[in-house]
């Protein structure tokens, strides 16, 4: 249903480096290198970060999170400690979060632009 997405980032570089250790655990890298936006995937770009000099942080009440699929637990624990140790925030440590009809695992953090990125995978 959706072919890919796209967050807006202050800094592209500082950006750029984040998402290629964040999202490496999940099997994505970065594909696609123009002026003002970076696209990264595994066969095609399907997620995108795109520079908006001025850009304000991310408002926390926005509301607006992007998910993507991790294969196991221990790829969402690594995106974790990955976009950790890249600069950051936890919103989320990894762990099963159960629900009225699925059970998930799942990892949240904040990137240093205050966009929200989720890896999940379903045991």
């Amino acid at each position: 249903m959706i072919d890919h997405i796209s967050v807006g980032v202050s800094d592209l570089e500082r950006a750029t480096g984040f998402y290629e250790a964040a999202l490496a655990p999940l099997g994505l890298s970065r594909l696609v290198t123009r002026p003002a936006t970076v696209g990264f995937g595994k066969s095609y770009p399907e997620f995108w970060i795109n520079l908006r000099a001025g850009m304000a942080e991310v408002a926390p009440e926005s509301g607006v999170h992007v998910c993507l699929r991790a294969k196991a637990a221990a790829d969402v624990e690594a995106f974790h400690a990955a976009a950790l140790q890249a600069g950051g925030r936890s919103e989320g440590a990894p762990g099963l979060r159960p629900h009225d009809r699925v059970k998930y695992y799942a990892a949240f953090i904040i990137d240093p632009d205050g966009n929200r990125v989720e890896a999940v995978t379903f045991p």
